[in-house]
Formats: C-alpha cells, structure tokens, sequence
C-alpha cells in the first residue's frame, strides 16, 4: 500500500512565520517603543545610515506581516489559496512554499 500524500497545515506555517516577523521587529527595537539611538554618538551620519537600513528592514517585515495575517483571515473565511487577481487556485506546491501568497504563479508575474 503506498504511503499516504503528507497535506500541509498552512494555518501553523502562517502562524511560526507571524511568530518569527514579530520575534524580528521585537529584535530590531520595534516591538512597541519604537528605534532608539545614542544621542551622544559622534557620528551622526552613520546613525542616519543605519537607521535608514533598519527602517527600510521593518518596513518589509511588517509588509510580510500584513501579508501573513491577511492569509490567516483568508483561511478563516475560507476562501484561502485563491488568486486575488484572477480567482484561480494557487498551486499547493506555490503555498507550501509560500503560504501566504496572495496571487498564483502567472498574476504574481505581473506584479
């Protein structure tokens, strides 16, 4: 007898990835009080430079957050895994990738 087709939980993937963005912001200083820099560092410039990058690095976090909760409210609606662009199903294989794909292969293409 062979063995059975292994499904995937999207909803744990969605929910350790949703753990693992937060975990990032918490690790960045952006859990709640916001950036904090020295004040008293000498080279302006540099705060400025790496301030920059951090902001830039929260930013696609938070993005990929948006993304993960907007997947997890799909699935509780029960519409997730469908293209937002063209209504098709997106492959599994894309999910399991990807779980929180908002569009199939093709429309993310075009994106």
């Amino acid at each position: 007898m062979p063995p059975e087709a292994s499904t995937v939980d999207h909803r744990a993937l969605l929910e350790e990835e949703r753990t693992e963005l937060v975990a990032k912001l918490d690790e960045l200083g952006l859990g709640g009080a916001g950036l904090t820099y020295d004040s008293n560092f000498a080279d302006s410039s540099q705060v400025t430079a790496e301030r920059g990058e951090v902001e830039a690095l929260a930013a696609t976090l938070r993005e990929t957050l948006e993304d993960v909760e907007r997947a997890l409210a799909k699935l509780a609606q029960g519409n997730y895994g469908v293209c937002e662009d063209c209504g098709q199903p997106i492959d599994p294989l894309r999910l399991e990738a990807k779980p929180a794909a908002r569009y199939c292969i093709n429309c993310a293409a075009k994106h």
